[in-house]
């Protein structure tokens, strides 16, 4: 009943992008990253963000419904070997942002609410051997994630690009699980690289 609930506002919610005056679909790439406190080495995680959006009449607000990949690769060296852990997390991110207008240079800044719809994590040994890492799934994390989000674009007459950087706030795994242990305190960090174009 709630994935149902979910996908109707999201219905909902992709209706009113698409009938709205200024709305368009956008898309580039993530280069995420995880906040640990405990792990020494944490690596850039390359991925994508695909997405609707949508800026009032008098572009003073824009909102977005994206897919966005999210994690990093955390290096690890101890006694039973090295090698890398590769975080890779899924979700369907609504960032509501101000926008405030300078010529064609447009300044975003605002929250962003997410719902984790998929976990991957995978260890990728000193050899290159990828092995699942059958500890940790979608239900060690935090389905539920949000933070802030701050960027800039460049508007055109039917597109924009733009840098944006996104700024969790809350900690990815759950207390108490696996995640929770081998992530400890970790919160998602993404700069976004997009086009938007106008429909």
């Amino acid at each position: 009943m709630k994935t149902k609930s979910i996908l109707i506002s999201i219905f909902i919610l992709a209706s009113g992008l698409l009938m709205a005056q200024r709305s368009g679909i956008k898309g580039g790439a993530n280069f995420s990253n995880l906040y640990v406190d405990d792990v020494s080495d944490e690596n850039m995680k390359i991925g994508l963000n695909l997405g609707l959006w949508h800026q009032t009449a008098n572009g003073a607000f824009q909102t977005e419904l994206n897919y966005s990949n999210k994690g990093a690769e955390i290096v690890y060296d101890g006694a039973l070997g090295s090698g890398k852990y590769r975080y890779n997390l899924n979700y369907l991110e609504l960032p509501v942002l101000f926008v405030g207008h300078v010529g064609r240079l447009n300044l975003q800044v605002g929250p962003y609410a997410a719902f984790l719809v998929g976990a991957n994590i995978k260890d990728v040994d000193s050899d290159g051997d990828i092995n699942q890492v059958a500890q940790l799934d979608r239900d060690d994390f935090h389905t539920f994630d949000y933070g802030l989000a701050g960027g800039v674009g460049i508007d055109f007459d039917a597109s924009q690009i733009g840098l944006r950087y996104n700024y969790g706030l809350r900690e990815i795994g759950k207390s108490g699980s696996f995640a929770g242990e081998a992530v400890d305190n970790a919160k998602n960090s993404v700069l976004q690289l997009y086009v938007a174009l106008d429909f």
